[in-house]
């Protein structure tokens, strides 16, 4: 019997293309993740182990819609043929049910792990490189300078409370325990 699984990373992304390819591949049952790849526990996935018996075939659209990694797609492979079920990518044109097949799917497998980790790379080049240059990533501080320092004022002179604090600068209670965190952390450094 075939089986088709798909998976997408997250839920803005949509399965219509792998549910098409898989249905078009003749997968009589398909199992469906909206999991990152990361993520140990997808429910499809288990699933699909669950019900696969041996001359079974499991159909993916592409390699990395399976495996979190290199090394977890070959566990999985294994798995599957230790159960006497094959794999077919319909991406890669890679059948485990031979030995050809077997062959192209560890090259293939190296390949696609080289080039997540070339993605991996290049994008923390170009955060240090921006880092280099100043720019500094993530949500923009909720408080401008004058205003913090206003703030960090306020609370030492322990005249207002700290919600009559946040009011006064439109923060959350939150946001400014990070501030007084941090300013205590730099006080107690310089102590």
């Amino acid at each position: 019997m075939l089986l088709g699984y798909a998976r997408v990373s997250t839920d803005d992304q949509n399965l219509d293309l792998q549910r098409d390819a898989l249905t078009t591949a003749g997968c009589e049952r398909l199992f469906e993740d909206t999991a990152s790849g990361a993520k140990a526990d997808r429910i499809g996935l288990a699933a699909l182990m669950a019900v696969l018996r041996a001359g079974d075939t499991v159909v993916i659209w592409r390699l990395d819609r399976l495996g979190r990694s290199l090394k977890n797609l070959i566990e999985l492979v294994e798995r599957l043929e230790a159960a006497k079920v094959g794999l077919r990518s319909l991406q890669e044109n890679i059948d485990t049910t031979s030995s050809g097949g077997r062959l192209a799917f560890h090259l293939f497998g190296a390949l696609a792990e080289f080039e997540r980790n070339l993605v991996r790379e290049r994008t923390l080049a170009g955060l240090a490189a921006a880092r280099a240059r100043g720019r500094m990533g993530g949500r923009p501080k909720q408080l401008a300078p004058a205003k913090l320092t206003l703030a960090l004022r306020l609370h030492r002179e322990r005249k207002h409370t700290i919600k009559e604090i946040c009011q006064m600068m439109g923060v959350s209670k939150s946001t400014l325990d990070n501030y007084l965190a941090k300013e205590n952390s730099n006080v107690i450094r310089l102590a």
